[in-house]
């Protein structure tokens, strides 16, 4: 997916085109407005482009491009994510091997602290009882070092749409991406969808990238602040069966608005 990020293709995109040579390899361009589309087509040809007539954002975009495609097997990446050679080697195997499996994520590592876990993803995604995610490797802003401790491919409640692997006909089938989202915890939101109709979503150590982030929003955006305090919210309203939902966002009014105040000191 890319919005106006010409130089987020030209450093990130060349890992991707070298090490994807089993893979057909787009760019879902959001209706740019600097030259991404033409530079793509005059410095890597192999690349097809799918161009969206609007920026609907990540949710939006991707909805409109993959209901283009037919491969079985989708792997949606940021822009800003470097990839490694054979980060593909062991990831058919997996999806063939457990049909259950419908989603799918790498491990994440700091683009820029290679030695670290990256905060979108790190090696995968949880979510506690009041509905706030966190990350194996990845607790509010505390990144932990790798040191191979999730080196094992497990389990997980939601992937990182920073690389998100997934079945195309399973994302059909559940209707893709909420697009009222617009950015930021679509996937936790898919994945939950994933999992209330008896889908598995894992994590798979064996393939590894690394993810600038903030490449679009800086995590300390206000706009991306609101936008996952807001989707939040929304997830637990659509997910959450019965009447405990009231409660429960009863619960997070009050801690996000203790969050808020918090925000207003730093």
């Amino acid at each position: 997916m890319n919005w106006n990020g010409r130089s987020l293709l030209e450093k990130f995109l060349p890992s991707v085109v070298e090490h994807s040579s089993q893979a057909r390899i787009y760019v879902a361009d959001n209706a740019s407005e600097d030259d991404s589309v033409s530079y793509v087509k005059q410095n890597f040809p192999t690349v097809r482009i799918i161009q969206n007539p609007v920026n609907g954002g990540y949710a939006q975009g991707y909805n409109l491009a993959l209901a283009q495609l037919d491969e079985d097997l989708l792997i949606l990446l940021n822009s800003d994510v470097k990839v490694t050679p054979n980060w593909l080697s062991s990831i058919p195997r997996f999806f063939e091997r457990y049909p259950t499996l419908a989603a799918a994520q790498p491990k994440i590592l700091d683009y820029n602290h290679p030695e670290r876990f990256e905060y979108a993803g790190a090696a995968g995604g949880y979510i506690d009882r009041l509905g706030y995610p966190f990350c194996r490797g990845r607790i509010f802003s505390t990144l932990e070092k790798d040191e191979g401790q999730y080196d094992q491919p497990v389990p997980i409640f939601w992937a990182s749409g920073a690389c998100l692997m997934i079945r195309n006909k399973v994302f059909k089938e559940v209707g893709g991406f909420d697009e009222d989202y617009f950015a930021h915890q679509e996937e936790i939101d898919l994945c939950w969808r994933l999992f209330n109709k008896g889908y598995e979503v894992w994590a798979l150590p064996q393939s590894v990238v690394y993810h600038l982030g903030g490449g679009t929003l800086d995590h300390q955006h206000p706009r991306k602040t609101f936008f996952n305090f807001r989707n939040s919210l929304f997830s637990l309203v659509k997910n959450v069966p019965g009447a405990q939902v009231i409660l429960l966002i009863f619960s997070r009014l009050i801690l996000d608005g203790i969050a808020g105040i918090m925000f207003v000191f730093q």
